[in-house]
């Protein structure tokens, strides 16, 4: 392996739990080259572990190891062999999950989701990238899987100077798959669907929300459905809204293949829907936020702020004493804090009294490495009007 020297700086990052190292920090690259496995040694030449080397993000370094070590068969083989096994107790009632969560299985720039009977890959680094191939085989002794694909169409890869097309690494990946959660079926557009297919992170939000969920009801940002079809049978009535045609496609599939007669879906901006339910005076007894991340970086956070507290608003206008909100932020840079802040806020502005009835985050086959803020990103508040 070649050797790379970084900064006191890096080495006391490092001490405290977490894999990356920056480009800043990085004082002797020798010579390294793009994607492979190098020694990270302090200015003492002493070796703090291996490391992924990228030549083009801002984050040259991710550790996978704090050992010097060879980054090769048996190493993936076992890391992820014990991911699977973290799965076999975390997850139930559901075929479909997160096997791999990247630094929360301390497989930097992996991350790996099995539907069933077939898996999807996001290769994030040139690191990970340049491991496909072993990373495939290892999957496959593991699983057996019919087929695994790559989803390489993520902005990340373009700052690793990585292609963004996707590609079938091992057998063959239908249009559709249908998969199994929590005693619904659902359809996973593997290719082309948010994220890898479905979002898996939610799985076990879909039954916390479902718990409380009563009267009308209504799911913004509905995506394939996941909120709207586990709430219809504690409902009278389910109204999804999403401003994606394909995806409410998906979501009609599954409403049908589930018999659920008392979800509609409506193709619809969110937050100009809100405004035109609160001028047509229509209330309900649950709403569900759920959208995309507004803050994709913290350049961008009070704008995203001000996102979440309008949404939050404007959904609260249209609930009633003993209704329920549940509202989720799956931007990293927005804190629990920060969502709690903007929803009372919120709750203030729109005159009605808020307690908080679950505060939850991401399902446990996306688990949190403490020290690793980066692994928890998706906040989610179950709250009663009183």
């Amino acid at each position: 392996m070649n050797s790379v020297k970084v900064s006191r700086k890096a080495e006391l990052r490092v001490e405290s739990g977490h894999p990356w190292i920056y480009s800043s920090d990085v004082t002797d690259r020798a010579k390294a080259q793009p994607g492979e496995a190098v020694r990270v040694l302090n200015q003492r030449g002493q070796c703090l572990g291996v490391a992924h080397y990228s030549a083009a993000s801002q984050i040259t370094l991710r550790l996978l190891t704090h050992k010097d070590e060879p980054l090769d068969r048996a190493f993936y083989l076992n890391r992820l062999r014990t991911a699977l096994e973290f799965r076999q107790r975390a997850v139930t009632n559901t075929d479909s999950y997160r096997l791999v969560h990247a630094e929360g299985d301390l497989l930097p720039g992996l991350m790996v989701d099995r539907y069933g009977d077939y898996l999807v890959l996001q290769l994030l680094d040139q690191g990970m990238d340049a491991a496909s191939a072993t990373l495939t085989d290892c999957l496959q002794e593991l699983l057996q899987p019919k087929g695994i694909l790559a989803r390489n169409d993520v902005f990340v890869r373009k700052l690793e100077d990585l292609s963004q097309e996707p590609e079938v690494l091992a057998g063959e990946i239908p249009e559709r798959v249908l998969v199994h959660m929590n005693g619904l079926q659902m359809e996973a557009d593997l290719r082309h669907g948010q994220k890898t297919g479905v979002y898996l992170d939610q799985r076990e939000n879909y039954v916390a929300a479902a718990r409380w969920a009563h009267g009308r009801a209504l799911d913004c940002f509905t995506s394939s459905g996941g909120f709207a079809l586990h709430m219809a049978p504690k409902c009278e009535s389910v109204e999804g809204v999403d401003s994606g045609p394909e995806v409410l496609k998906t979501a009609e599939i599954n409403r049908a293949a589930n018999g659920l007669a008392n979800v509609s879906f409506r193709e619809a901006n969110a937050f100009d829907y809100l405004s035109g339910l609160a001028q047509a005076r229509r209330a309900f007894e649950t709403v569900v936020l759920d959208p995309p991340a507004f803050a994709k970086s913290r350049a961008n956070l009070d704008a995203a702020l001000r996102g979440y507290k309008e949404i939050n608003f404007k959904a609260l206008k249209l609930l009633s004493r003993r209704g329920i909100l549940v509202t989720c932020s799956c931007s990293h840079h927005v804190g629990e804090n920060d969502l709690m802040e903007v929803v009372a806020q919120a709750a203030l502005d729109a005159g009605r009294t808020l307690r908080i009835l679950e505060r939850r985050t991401q399902a446990q086959d996306h688990p949190i490495l403490l020290t690793v803020p980066e692994t928890l990103y998706l906040k989610l508040f179950i709250c009663e009007v009183i």
